[in-house]
């Protein structure tokens, strides 16, 4: 499972694939894989408190993170043991013990450590992460990255080796949170790389060529919420597909 978020216990109850398996308690996850250290991609653990000892995959400055400014790992120390395992971020393979058809690559990108973090100002390699899956029998490979901030020659490169790539789709212009009055944080400045103007992220992927492309990581003032927005049709056209509760990807 990738990060695991407040609302993870909707999700389970929605997913009947991973139910209960060997216990009351259990669950069908072997293992958890943290993108960051950001509140909103790690509190669903407490919630998974009362099952087995969790094996949480992430990077040395997340597990820093997490101990830290934000002590999650701490906190559930007396309710469940958890495992931090290491996740390389130089963009060499790693695999994830019951997972024996998947394997792993991590690679470090520009972004924000969270406002809590001890370093929020000050970036390491590994603050956050992008991931490439490969299905080892088919050799296909999806990249998943929902907090985008640059699009530096590794990622990139990344993204054309996949033949799916969710990324970061927070938020549609730059100054959007400033624009409704609910914040004075652009998205820039956050960590986020809008999708329209310049060098947006519906530039990028049209740079992808032919491979399905989805957005993820969906900000509630983003407007291509709305199926029918003229923003929602311009995504359309150029081929790229908004994610939505309960997608599934087959292929």
């Amino acid at each position: 499972m990738f990060n695991a978020s407040p609302d993870i216990r909707v999700q389970l109850e929605a997913f009947p694939a991973i139910q209960p398996k060997e216990g009351v308690r259990d669950t069908g996850i072997k293992a958890i894989l943290l993108i960051d250290s950001q509140i909103d991609h790690t509190t669903g653990l407490l919630m998974l408190r009362e099952g087995r000892p969790l094996d949480v995959y992430c990077t040395d400055m997340v597990r820093q993170d997490l101990s830290s400014g934000f002590p999650i790992f701490n906190m559930l120390a007396d309710y469940c043991r958890v495992n931090p395992c290491p996740v390389p971020i130089d963009g060499s393979a790693f695999s994830i013990p019951g997972m024996d058809d998947l394997r792993f690559y991590g690679l470090a990108l520009k972004s924000k450590a969270p406002p809590y973090s001890p370093h929020r100002h000050d970036p390491h390699d590994g603050d956050n992460i992008g991931v490439v899956i490969e299905q080892i029998s088919t050799g296909k490979k999806v990249f998943y990255s929902p907090g985008l901030g640059e699009i530096e020659p590794h990622v990139f490169a990344a993204m054309q080796s996949a033949d799916c790539v969710m990324v970061d789709g927070t938020f549609w212009t730059d100054d959007e949170m400033v624009a409704q009055g609910i914040s004075q944080k652009r998205a820039r400045e956050i960590g986020h790389l809008p999708q329209s103007g310049e060098g947006g992220m519906i530039e990028v992927l049209n740079g992808l060529g032919d491979k399905r492309k989805i957005l993820i990581h969906i900000n509630n003032t983003n407007p291509i919420l709305d199926e029918d927005s003229d923003e929602r049709k311009i995504l359309e056209s150029n081929g790229i597909e908004v994610a939505y509760d309960g997608m599934e990807i087959d292929g």
